[in-house]
């Protein structure tokens, strides 16, 4: 970086040019516009600097040689950027601009000079647009000149919702904004034809006066008058029709109110498509509903592309009328993917084969059915002699079957129609043998997934009607788990019988947009809020069974296959806000909670259901559950590392994040935590949740991190440093006194951390 800093700036500025070193805007008189909201209106913006003060683009341009044709040089030009040589046209255009933004915005005597500094040695430059906005014009008065009734009760029925207000500044984008809403509202309510170049405005100011009297108006007499009748009329729909056949068609099904074209391939039943059709005959036109109908088609994956056309069906008794044609292209049904893996560790050789079968249309629903099944075998020994006895060998099997809509009796169909649904099952089984066990892990979901929109907030839902976890030795060898919790006892864990049968909710509220590759996540928007909060439960239904058949308590828990079933309660919600100052530069800001109970057959929640602290997602200054809980000291991070999970979890986070070249981007962070449990556990001295205490308990970390934007994925390098140790026996403050062998730790990871 030192060097990168250290390279001239103006190498490839030429003779008698300048390199722009700074474009600055200054509002001498108004406080309540922003030099910020006016940049973008700058037509020569100088190279970006990192952190305020390094150019790290353009002094990576500045380390290629001249030779452009050699492949070093083009790479680095490549990564950076060239230097902005002043314009002093475009300066001019970027003066007009912003002028023209602030009689935009209702400043009409507004002016912008422009003031620039030379240094001819240093080959820089420095400019400065001074703005005086005056003062401003603001609406006095709106009037509606509609002479259609139906249009001016349709626009009159909500005029606080417009964004045009008396009072106002005289801001020409508002009113386009309103156009813009206006025309919506026109649309949806049966005019087709309707858009804002229907709709005008007449500005009424009196010389000296900063008032502005408006009049919206729809009289259109520069537009041909069959044209103008078509815009301002209403229109229904008359007819719906699917077209499924790409070539000749071959039968015309009517279902209910639709009509389906199919060609020799039926491969959608019309009720299927009736659901997901917002289109009703008879009903005025709406442009949502054309929305809507584009969204559910859309999910069903047999379908490839989808095209809505309406076309004019004339004029009946007075009204207008139109033809909905809903073109549909079908996907692949069907695909099989075939894998092969061998292994070769220190002449350990392994292999296996796995087979992946995919149905997108299981029942002409859209139904999606993906099967898989694997085998392999592993011989410890290199020995390949008795291949198939020496029971070295694994099978695994899962099939999962995705409806979309909701599978559940007595939901009517405009439940189903507000409700982007899907329902998924699932099953799975794993069986494996070796010498020293057999173990049987199986599990089975039924889950509800469904979605939807209001207003700049897309709501996801998902329910768990049941989710069941079965892990099983029916053969080991004498003294097979004891050996094994010697060395690890998470790892005995996983060998244990358990049984899990569990319920949940998930709901997540966000107005994230995905970024494209043209448009990067700053940049979408300003800011992007993230809610999301669970729910589930375990074990009450076979509890209650036990209670009321009697069934005796072995070791004072109930079992059901001989194995202990657990029951707790859990809850988590995580809040997470970023704020995009610019294109390159955010604040992303997060806080967690959450808490899980046992009780009734459990005296303690299942390890994978307990909470852990530390890693890539957490207090960065600790590796991954090696944080708490509370102030519990840990020995050792093998044997301990069961340990360090608990029943309660905090956490927040503040990132700063910087866009630095090419793909790359900084970071640097603040994280605080911990997890504690509810209980006091022996084994976990020091990890219990005290309200007198817990905040002297709470982890803090720092440090810097290094991404790489692909766009659709994103790299991530951090590294953290303790701050504060709330462990007993341990440096409690690191910062004060770092050690980079204890209190420093690399975390590389996929996606952001919040």
């Amino acid at each position: 970086m030192l060097a990168l800093w250290g390279c001239s700036s103006v190498k490839y500025v030429p003779d008698g040019e300048y390199l722009l070193d700074d474009a600055r805007i200054v509002i001498n008189d108004n406080k309540d516009i922003k030099p910020s909201e006016l940049q973008n209106f700058l037509r020569q913006q100088p190279n970006h600097k990192v952190l305020g003060f390094a150019r790290l683009q353009l002094s990576t341009y500045s380390l290629s040689g001249r030779d452009s044709t050699k492949w070093y040089n083009k790479w680095l030009r490549n990564l950076g950027q060239p230097p902005v040589i002043y314009d002093e046209e475009l300066t001019e255009a970027s003066r007009r601009q912003l002028l023209q933004a602030l009689v935009n915005r209702g400043y009409m005597e507004a002016s912008v000079a422009v003031d620039t500094i030379a240094r001819k040695e240093k080959k820089r430059i420095k400019v400065t647009y001074t703005i005086n906005t005056g003062t401003p014009h603001t609406i006095s008065s709106i009037d509606y000149d509609i002479p259609d009734t139906a249009i001016r009760n349709i626009v009159m029925a909500d005029t606080a919702s417009l964004p045009m207000h008396v009072g106002e500044l005289f801001d020409r984008n508002q009113l386009d904004n309103c156009r813009a809403k206006i025309a919506e509202r026109m649309r949806n309510s049966g005019y087709y034809a309707f858009n804002r170049d229907c709709i005008h405005y007449y500005a009424d100011t009196i010389s000296g006066s900063k008032t502005v009297g408006l009049t919206l108006t729809m009289r259109d007499l520069s537009d041909a008058e069959t044209r103008r009748a078509k815009a301002y009329s209403g229109y229904r729909l008359n007819r719906v029709i699917f077209m499924t056949a790409e070539g000749a068609a071959a039968d015309t099904v009517r279902y209910r109110k639709i009509e389906v074209i199919y060609g020799d391939d039926r491969y959608l039943r019309p009720s299927v498509l009736e659901e997901k059709c917002y289109l009703v005959p008879g009903n005025l036109y709406k442009a949502t509903d054309v929305d809507r109908t584009y969204e559910a088609l859309s999910r069903l994956g047999i379908l490839k592309y989808i095209n809505i056309d309406m076309i004019p069906a004339g004029e009946v008794c007075g009204e207008m009328w139109l033809d909905a044609v809903i073109t549909l292209s079908r996907n692949k049904k069907q695909g099989v993917a075939l894998t092969l893996e061998g292994t070769n560790s220190e002449g350990d050789l392994g292999f296996g084969v796995g087979l992946t079968y995919q149905h997108r249309n299981l029942a002409k629903g859209s139904e999606m059915l993906t099967a898989k099944f694997r085998a392999a075998y592993e011989s410890l020994s290199g020995d390949l002699d008795g291949l198939i006895n020496n029971r070295f060998s694994e099978y695994a099997g899962e099939v999962g079957l995705t409806i979309p809509k909701f599978v559940c009796p007595f939901l009517s169909k405009g439940f189903r129609q507000r409700m982007r649904a899907s329902t998924e099952f699932a099953l799975s089984f794993n069986y494996q043998e070796r010498p020293e066990y057999t173990r049987i892990i199986a599990g089975a979901a039924w889950r509800w997934k469904w979605s939807h929109r209001a207003r700049e907030f897309m709501r996801s839902h998902t329910y768990d009607l049941i989710d069941i976890n079965y892990v099983r030795l029916p053969h080991s060898k004498i003294d097979f788990l004891d050996e094994v919790g010697l060395q690890n006892p998470l790892l005995r864990y996983s060998y244990e019988d358990h049984f899990i049968m569990r319920m949940g909710y998930t709901f997540q509220r966000t107005n994230r947009r995905i970024p494209t590759a043209t448009v990067n996540a700053f940049a979408i928007q300003p800011w992007v809020s993230t809610l999301r909060a669970s729910a589930e439960t375990a074990g009450n239904l076979l509890y209650g069974i036990s209670s009321l058949v009697g069934q005796h308590t072995d070791d004072g828990a109930y079992k059901v296959f001989g194995i202990q079933y657990a029951q707790y309660v859990k809850a988590e919600v995580d809040y997470t806000y970023t704020r995009n100052f610019n294109s390159r530069n955010a604040l992303a800001t997060h806080v967690g909670f959450g808490i899980t109970v046992p009780y009734g057959n459990s005296d303690m929640v299942p390890f994978e259901k307990r909470f852990y602290a530390g890693g890539a997602n957490g207090v960065r200054g600790w590796g991954v559950r090696t944080l708490g809980p509370g102030a519990y000291d840990s020995k050792n991070s093998v044997n301990d590392f069961i340990n360090q999970c608990g029943d309660i979890r905090f956490d927040m986070s503040v990132e700063y994040r910087a866009k630095l070249f090419w793909v790359l981007e900084s970071a640097v962070f603040i994280d605080a935590g911990n997890i504690w449990t509810i209980r006091d556990y022996p084994s976990q001295p020091g990890g219990v949740f005290k309200f007198s205490n817990f905040f002297k308990q709470i982890a803090l970390a720092y440090g810097i991190g290094l991404r790489m934007d692909f766009t659709y994925f994103l790299l991530r390098l951090d590294l953290g440093f303790k701050a504060h140790n709330p462990a007993t026996n341990q440096e409690e403050w690191p910062l004060i006194h770092p050690k980079w062998s204890r209190d420093a730790n690399f975390h590389f990871s996929v996606g952001y951390p919040f």
